[in-house]
């Protein structure tokens, strides 16, 4: 099987805390255009199936002893494209290290590059999902040069931004989650946490989705196995410990190449207004496309995807602007020389306002997670209490 030794292609220093990680690697297609996806927390390489047919045309790996090289017509014209998914540290067939530590969005990001250092990559169109695309993120600051095109789908900005949308039914499905210890209850689960309920309910002809998706669910999970705690602890600290610095986004954004912010509406992972606030810190490279969709939109909406994805692929290799690109409105240039007191007033007033309201969001945040989990607490106290069954004993008689 495809194997790359991450500590082969890195410094002295990040080879030592790297020594012995393997990540397992898989390519599709062949062509010029390079393209390498990078799943979230728990996904495997096989995830990106829908996006792996829709850019390279198969879901068919090359041949281990044979890897595709790049092809071109006569004219010099690309034919074709070659994907490269793999399983992050921690998951499917790669490495698990134990220790908590060896999990972070930058340590990840190393694994990619290594994975396209290993294929001989020089550049590539890099593509993430959920914690894959903090992944993808941290992959762009580091080597802004090595990036054709970045596309961020389900994104948050990492730690508090991963807190779920806080309602009974999102925490009901926390707890099942971390209950669910058999590959039917992790099937049954995962269907409610990547999918919106009407596309779940939808029927495909006497079947719902939600019928027919279980037994494909089930049937990946016993071949796959279930997450480690070793592997789950460690990916889900990379997304607690993610944050992107202005330095870093900045960094992305002075490289030039045009970003997608693909997102489903009905997330609740990954929520709606974190992936808009990072298409806004990336203005004008990015472009926002929102969808009907949950956590797993790609799955969901396949066709606008992977419409999206191509069209960004065709944008990085034309003449078209970054202004051009973007679909955000147009950001104000600054202050004219004469109002330039009374913008600083009014920089100042908006940035303490919006201090104030970060701060009550937070608090607001705290709040239903904390009564949520009592009200659930409560539920099952009292379900406890009215399956008990009252003996009535008798006094013994001496």
């Amino acid at each position: 099987m495809p194997f790359c030794n991450v500590g082969t292609y890195q410094n002295d220093v990040d080879a030592a805390n790297n020594n012995g990680i393997q990540i397992f690697y898989r390519t599709y297609g062949c062509g010029p255009v390079k393209v390498l996806l990078i799943i979230g927390l728990a996904g495997t390489h096989d995830s990106w199936g829908p996006q792996i047919k829709g850019l390279a045309g198969t879901v068919t790996p090359n041949d281990d002893e044979s890897p595709c090289g790049d092809q071109s017509d006569e004219s010099g014209v690309a034919s074709g494209v070659e994907v490269c998914a793999f399983d992050n540290r921690g998951m499917g067939w790669s490495s698990v290290p134990a220790k908590k530590s060896e999990y972070t969005t930058n340590i990840m990001a190393k694994d990619a590059i290594a994975v396209m250092d290993h294929l001989g990559w020089v550049k590539a169109h890099v593509f993430g999902h959920s914690m894959g695309a903090m992944i993808a993120c941290k992959l762009a600051a580091l080597a802004p040069d090595r990036v054709s095109s970045l596309a961020l789908l389900n994104v948050t900005g990492g730690g508090y931004e991963c807190i779920p949308k806080l309602d009974c039914q999102t925490l009901a499905i926390a707890i099942r989650f971390l209950r669910a210890k058999t590959p039917e209850q992790r099937a049954a689960v995962d269907l409610d946490t990547h999918y919106s309920k009407e596309y779940l309910e939808e029927y495909v002809g006497l079947k719902t989705r939600r019928t027919i998706l279980y037994k494909e669910y089930v049937k990946n999970i016993s071949a796959t196995g279930l997450q480690s705690s070793y592997g789950f602890e460690g990916q889900k600290n990379a997304c607690w410990t993610h944050k992107m610095s202005r330095k870093e986004l900045d960094s992305i954004c002075a490289a030039g190449f045009p970003i997608l912010v693909i997102h489903g509406r009905h997330d609740i992972i990954a929520r709606l207004c974190h992936a808009k606030r990072l298409t806004e810190k990336l203005y004008p490279s990015a472009r926002m496309v929102e969808l009907q969709g949950g956590h797993l939109v790609s799955h969901e909406r396949t066709k606008e995807v992977n419409d999206s994805l191509l069209e960004l692929i065709k944008a990085s290799e034309s003449a078209i602007t970054l202004n051009d690109w973007t679909n955000l409105p147009k950001k104000s240039t600054g202050c004219k020389a004469t109002g330039i007191s009374f913008c600083k007033a009014e920089y100042k007033r908006r940035s303490c306002f919006s201090f104030m309201v970060d701060i009550v969001k937070k608090l607001r945040t705290f709040l239903l997670y904390f009564f949520g989990l009592f009200d659930l607490a409560f539920e099952h106290i009292r379900g406890a209490l009215r399956n008990i069954k009252l003996v009535r004993v008798e006094p013994i008689l001496r």
